[in-house]
């Protein structure tokens, strides 16, 4: 089965889960968000979601409306589309361990809520994300998806590595292929077991090649919905991968062995 592993709700989930169909994708991971580029149908509308979203990425913290607004829409997705979606639970950094424990396990004792992310830390801050990983190890080692992306930094996605290798047993999927750094994240992902590679927006086909050829078993497909196309993410994929067996891998096979771990 297809897997997405990155598709963050829209305001038109029947929509966006019909052109994933399209693509043959048998089940969507699905993300939270607080900004909805997708809905403006006006250069400055989508100027003001942009705005929004390069506060978000920049680590604004989210108002309590905000937070539980947009885990109310993810919710209301996953009741209205069983089977089709499952999603990961969103949590907010900078909560003590103890407080995101709490709330991650109240998340987590939904079924279809099979792991955490996207975690989205401030540029130069990726070590807020330790309690968040703290509490995916005590919770069953759960996957965790890190932002990957711009303005995430290379430095950034060394100390994702780095807190992996503190916990072993979690495994930790930096976003959208790690931006212009993806180089650094196979480098990093070569020399750690559990860092895995989600290929969404990825910039280059050759780029996934080269990802998929060192690391069949951790290279994860997913489209990034609404920022990638769903369709679009699968061709780059296929273009990349000629070999059958490993392009089973890459679109549904690893992840689906991996939440079932």
């Amino acid at each position: 089965m297809l897997f997405d592993l990155h598709a963050h709700v829209t305001v038109d989930v029947p929509a966006q889960l019909a052109r994933a169909r399209l693509a043959g994708v048998g089940r969507s991971v699905l993300l939270a968000t607080r900004t909805h580029p997708e809905a403006p149908s006006t250069l400055e509308g989508l100027r003001a979601e942009f705005a929004r979203l390069g506060a978000v990425v920049a680590g604004a913290r989210a108002s309590s409306d905000e937070f539980e607004r947009a885990t109310a829409e993810l919710y209301a997705a996953l009741d209205a589309h069983p089977g089709e979606v499952v999603g990961f639970a969103p949590v907010r950094l900078g909560l003590s361990a103890e407080e995101t424990g709490g709330w991650l396990e109240r998340q987590l004792a939904r079924p279809d809520v099979v792991g955490i992310g996207e975690v989205t830390p401030a540029p130069d801050r990726a070590q807020l994300i330790e309690p968040v990983l703290a509490a995916a190890a005590e919770l069953g080692h759960v996957p965790v998806l890190v932002h990957g992306f711009a303005p995430n930094t290379a430095a950034d996605l060394r100390s994702y590595a780095e807190l992996a290798a503190r916990f072993p047993r979690v495994p930790v999927v930096v976003g959208a292929f790690g931006g212009l750094n993806w180089l650094e994240l196979l480098d990093l992902a070569l020399e750690r077991p559990n860092l895995y590679i989600d290929l969404s927006s990825a910039l280059q086909v050759f780029a996934v090649r080269a990802a998929v050829r060192e690391l069949p078993t951790r290279c994860l497909f997913g489209s990034n919905t609404p920022y990638g196309d769903v369709l679009a993410a699968r061709a780059t994929v296929e273009a990349a991968v000629t070999d059958p067996a490993v392009l089973e891998l890459v679109l549904g096979g690893n992840l689906a062995r991996l939440l079932a771990s």
